[in-house]
């Protein structure tokens, strides 16, 4: 399934330990912009996972979707992953 798993579980580590960070800095009253800065860093540290697994999902899963004859699921799933990236 997924090439780089243990690539990805070390990033989504890190962005654990950001979010532990974040909940910190709210305990102890951080300025705010500096506050936004890290909740910035993490949505973009998340965008970048996203990213990832969603070349895997393409270069893996839809192709083989496809080779398999299974254009129509294989056109959903792009749709729906195309919809959740505009969000």
């Amino acid at each position: 399934m997924i090439q780089d798993k243990k690539k990805l579980i070390r990033r989504l580590k890190i962005i654990e330990g950001q979010v532990r960070g974040l909940q910190a800095m709210i305990e102890n009253e951080t300025y705010c912009i500096d506050v936004i800065t890290q909740t910035s860093a993490i949505k973009q540290a998340l965008s970048n996972v996203e990213d990832i697994l969603l070349e895997d999902h393409l270069q893996h899963c839809v192709v083989s979707q496809i080779k398999a004859g299974k254009i129509d699921k294989a056109t959903k799933e792009i749709l729906q992953v195309y919809q959740l990236k505009r969000k």
